[in-house]
This record gives C-alpha cells, sequence and structure tokens, in this order.
C-alpha cells in the first residue's frame, strides 16, 4: 500500500512539474489569468483642458478598468517623441512626453495599478528612434568615436535604383513615404550622405546589424559589430530602466524588423531569444509581447505573447474586416465572417490559427485583439448594434490565449470614417478617438471646448457612453464583465484552457468550438449572421448554458449535439459527462 501511495505521490509530482515547467517557458504565472485593456493615451482621460489625454488621467480610471474585470495594461508609446507617427517616433526613451506628464506620473500609475492587482505594459520601439533624437543628431555629427556613431546605418554612396526611388519620393506630395527600409538623403549630416529608415522619414533604423553582410557594402556591419552590439546594450538599458521603475513588461513594436537582410528572421529570433534570457535571468516577472503576428515564429523567438493581427495572414481580416471598410478593401475573400450577410468563411482562419496555436500552445500565448490603435474597431459598417458587438465580444473573452480590450471597445465605440488625419493616423484617426465616459460635447473625456478635442467624439446622443450603459444590466459593458468573470473563474476557459473548433470550417453558421482543462469542458457557440443557423457537433454531454446573448438552443443526442442559435446570438454552455 505505501508502494502505491509512493508512486502516486511520484507521478502527482511529475505532472505539477510538468505543468510549473510549461508555464514558465510560457511566461511568469500571472500570464495564465491575464486579461489585457489597451489604452492609446492621448485618447483615454484628459485631466488639465488640453484636449489630450495624460497618465493621471488613466490613473484616475483604474477603478473603472478594474471594475471591467482587467488585470493588465499595454500603454501605447508615452515617451518624448516628434509627434508626426502617434508617439512612435521616440526622441527620448527615458523620458515620459510633457503632453502625458512626468517620469513620476508614470511611476504613480504604476504604484496604483498594483495596489489594484493591475500589471502595466509600455509599448518598445526597438526599431527606430525619431530623427529628433540626440543619439541621431550625435551620430549624423560625424564623430567615428563618438558613442552613437554606430547606432544608425549610414552610407554615402547607394543604388541608382535607390536614387530614383528617393527622386520619386520627393515629388510626392507626402514626400515623408513609409516605403521600409528605404534610403534617405541627409544633407547636413556629417557621418554619410543617406541613413537608412525603418518606416517613415523622420524614423532611421536603429543598427542591430545585417545578417549576411555584402563585403562591397561597408554599411551593412555584422550583428557582432561594436555599433550593433552597443545598441542592443541600449536596448537591455532601456528596458531595465522601466522594469527597475515597476513596470510589468513591453509590447514590441515591429518586433520582426530589427536585424537588416535576414529573410528567414533567424539571426532576428536568435537576438530575442538573447533578450528573453537575459529578462528571465533579472526580470522573470516581466513579460515581452510581439508585434510580428506569427507565434510559430516569434514564440520560440522568446516572446510570451504575439498578436495575430491585420499584418501577416488573413486570419484576422477574413474574420472581423467588411471588405466595404478600409481595411477591408482589395482582400481575397468575399465577406469577413463575423458580417450580417452570413456570407463569410472560417476556413482561412481554421486553418491558420489552429497551425500556429498547436504548434505554440505549450511555449506562449496567442493573442485576437478587439481592435488595436493601427486598425477599425468591431462596431463598423453593417456591425453597428450591441446584439452583434456581443456575439464578437463573446468570441474575444473565450477564445485560449490571452485577451486584449481596446479601450472603448467594451461600450462599442463606433470607427468614425473620414476623420482629418493628425500625428501620423491616416485611416487610423477613426479608432483613436477620445473615451466616451458621459454624454456632452466632449463625452466626460476633458473640460475643453468641442474644437480642441484630440479627435471628436460620437456618443449617438449619449447612448454609447460608460454612463448610460452602466444603468443597463443587459449593455455590452455589462455583457463584457459577465464573460471577464465566468472567464476569470473558470479555468478550462482561462489562458490555457485547451481549444478544439467542433463546427465545420468553411461558410459554415454557427461556429462552435469548444474550451477544455481537466476534464472540464465547455461549448461556445457563436452565430454573427442576421439569420437563424443551426450545426450539428459530435455528441460532448448534456449542456448547461453559463452565457447566452440573444437565443440559443442545445440539443443533446446519443451520438451528435444539435445548436440552433437566432440571428445576432452566442452561448457558452457547461457540458456535464
Amino acid at each position: 500500500m505505501r508502494h502505491k501511495q509512493t508512486l502516486a505521490l511520484l507521478a502527482a509530482s511529475l505532472l505539477t512539474c510538468s505543468s510549473m515547467s510549461a508555464q514558465a517557458q510560457k511566461g511568469p504565472e500571472w500570464l495564465a489569468d491575464a486579461a489585457f485593456y489597451q489604452i492609446y493615451p492621448s485618447s483615454y482621460m484628459d485631466t488639465d483642458g488640453d484636449g489630450i489625454g495624460d497618465l493621471p488621467g488613466i490613473t484616475s480610471k483604474l477603478d473603472y478598468i478594474k471594475s471591467l474585470g482587467i488585470n493588465a495594461l499595454w500603454l501605447n508609446p508615452i515617451f518624448e517623441s516628434g509627434w508626426f507617427d502617434g508617439g512612435y517616433d521616440i526622441i527620448d526613451f527615458y523620458k515620459v512626453d510633457p503632453r502625458f506628464g512626468t517620469n513620476t506620473d508614470l511611476v504613480n500609475l504604476v504604484k496604483e495599478a498594483h495596489k489594484r492587482g493591475i500589471k502595466v505594459c509600455l509599448d518598445l520601439v526597438a526599431g527606430h528612434s525619431s530623427n529628433k533624437s540626440e543619439w541621431f543628431k550625435q551620430s549624423a555629427a560625424g564623430d567615428r568615436n563618438d558613442r552613437y556613431a554606430d547606432y544608425y546605418i549610414w552610407s554615402d554612396s547607394i543604388s541608382q535604383k535607390d536614387k530614383h526611388d528617393i527622386e520619386l519620393r520627393n515629388q510626392e506630395a507626402d514626400p515623408q513615404s513609409s516605403k521600409r527600409g528605404a534610403w534617405v538623403e541627409a544633407p547636413n549630416a556629417s557621418r554619410g550622405k543617406y541613413y537608412l529608415k525603418n518606416y517613415y522619414i523622420c524614423q532611421p533604423a536603429l543598427n542591430y546589424g545585417y545578417a549576411n553582410p555584402n563585403p562591397n557594402h561597408p554599411w551593412e556591419q555584422s550583428v557582432d559589430a561594436p555599433g550593433p552590439q552597443a545598441v542592443r546594450r541600449e536596448l537591455r538599458n532601456i528596458m531595465s530602466f522601466w522594469f527597475d521603475k515597476g513596470v510589468d513588461g513591453f509590447r514590441v513594436d515591429m518586433a520582426a524588423s530589427l536585424v537588416k537582410n535576414d529573410p528567414d528572421k533567424k539571426v532576428t529570433v536568435k537576438l530575442w531569444q538573447e533578450m528573453r534570457a537575459w529578462k528571465d535571468k533579472y526580470y522573470p516577472q516581466c513579460v515581452l509581447i510581439s508585434e510580428w503576428s506569427n507565434p510559430e515564429v516569434s514564440i520560440p523567438a522568446g516572446f510570451n505573447i504575439d498578436f495575430m493581427i491585420h499584418i501577416g495572414t488573413n486570419v484576422y481580416c477574413t474574420l472581423f474586416f467588411p471588405r466595404d471598410t478600409p481595411w477591408g478593401k482589395n482582400k481575397n475573400y468575399t465577406e469577413c465572417y463575423f458580417d450580417p450577410s452570413g456570407k463569410g468563411s472560417n476556413k482561412t482562419f481554421f486553418d491558420n490559427y489552429s497551425k500556429a496555436y498547436n504548434a505554440t500552445c505549450d511555449k506562449g500565448y496567442i493573442a485576437l485583439p478587439s481592435a488595436n490603435h493601427d486598425f477599425q474597431r468591431p462596431n463598423i459598417g453593417r456591425r453597428n448594434t450591441p446584439d452583434q458587438l456581443k456575439v464578437a465580444m463573446t468570441f474575444f473573452l473565450t477564445m485560449p490565449g490571452v485577451p486584449f480590450i481596446y479601450y472603448g471597445d467594451e461600450i462599442g465605440m463606433k470607427y468614425q470614417p473620414g476623420l482629418t488625419p493628425k500625428e501620423g493616423s491616416r485611416e487610423r484617426s477613426g479608432t483613436r478617438t477620445p473615451m466616451q465616459w458621459t454624454s456632452g460635447p466632449t463625452a466626460g473625456f476633458s473640460t475643453c471646448t468641442p474644437d480642441k478635442l484630440y479627435f471628436p467624439v460620437d456618443t449617438e446622443k449619449g447612448k454609447i457612453t460608460v454612463a448610460e450603459e452602466e444603468k443597463d444590466k443587459n449593455s455590452l459593458l455589462n455583457y463584457t464583465r459577465k464573460l471577464l468573470q465566468l472567464r476569470h473563474s473558470t479555468p478550462a476557459l482561462n489562458n490555457n484552457g485547451k481549444w478544439q473548433l467542433v463546427s465545420q470550417e468553411g461558410n459554415v453558421y454557427p461556429m462552435v468550438y469548444t474550451r477544455s482543462l481537466n476534464g472540464v469542458t465547455y461549448v461556445v457557440a457563436l452565430n454573427p449572421s442576421g439569420r437563424k443557423a443551426m450545426t450539428s457537433i459530435a455528441h460532448q454531454g448534456k449542456a448547461t448554458p453559463q452565457i447566452v446573448t440573444g437565443k440559443a438552443n442545445y440539443k443533446t443526442g446519443s451520438k451528435s449535439d444539435q445548436l440552433t442559435l437566432n440571428a445576432f446570438s452566442a452561448a457558452v454552455y457547461r457540458i456535464n459527462q
């Protein structure tokens, strides 16, 4: 008997160790229950009346954020910027931009968030700086022995094709062309006649070296050269500076773009693996989140989380971008799946997502955000009613991985088309509008006059506001809270629960998948179309509804189960075996 007990204890020990080892690889334990809220700081809450949001404004709303069931924040860039590209042209990586406050304001925000059990992650622009940065100015000055001499990529000669591209760009209405990796003239720089940019002209690429340097191109330094190694040290210094002030992690902008001439990304992967090893040694409770949109590469590279969004494969697009909206134009699908027409397909999503999920579910997390600062919100075009948005939110908050809610999506804020661009926003203006707290001309975002607002608000006469939805138990806001409460209290529905599509993939409604863990199974059914839909799935067991929006019915059979959902309906069922 004692021998059997010993074997049982040993088996349990091995299982626990295996589980702990898997979680250690995926990241700190808090990630297993993390639910993020992304804030575009210029647009969340203004406390000084200038029409632009600030850090004290975010701090003042932490109780509201906690009430959602959110326990982690991601803030878009808050560092001193030239504001040509919405904060992504950084002048000083160690200083909060004055429009948002001070470094002390950030430390206070972190402390107050931590008191409420909320982690705080910042945006890290690792691949470039602003051309107004002191690093760039000193590098351009030409002293080859200066600390920043090789922080950037300089050349005195470029190809005729590159010269022609510069000439064409100079003739464009917008000479700040966003063509990636192009050369830029630097007439006042002693260091070289040209520098390499990462995105806009004002964003010179930081020099992480070339994976396969051409010996005939002296500007192509190896990744082991002193300049690229100094830039790596600077990147670690930036992270440690903020980690030491309590920051819990970074979302890395354009994470795949660092090493040049690296088509298979192997050298870039090695760079991030080194960063992950360093972080885990000195800051094991902090996390790295990538804008890569290729989890099969980014997660083995060392990132704890990667987004599957509008870049890369069409996974996200085929689900949420209607063809007649800005990010749905020129796409190679008939209609997106979450469209009232019911003409979409989830096959592209299933083929690509399931492949990435199965390859990475024991190594890290995939995030499918409700939206972000770079693309349109769920409330757009024909998808514009609370019942439709509840179906979409059910998807976002019942999928595995780490959920990210973009500020305002919890109340159904609208993507506003046709707004005048500001600070490089282009069509993204409509997704960066101020948070709508109350009715009124500035929606409670600011005490300024409406003409001073960062962008205009559209509350539909106060209907799409926190204040109005707080009062309605059936609002999208309160539905979102219920979903997050269920997710946090249900391991099978949380970040580590297993996922499997059990309905047929393709032009099929409703979409049905299971979430399971430790013998407990939930079934999630979604019908985002404007007509009733039915499907049969393999027998799961007797189903007990946990959350339902619209009208849904689950009929258990001996060999198969049948689900019927009215238009714009979703349901989460617990399966009793």
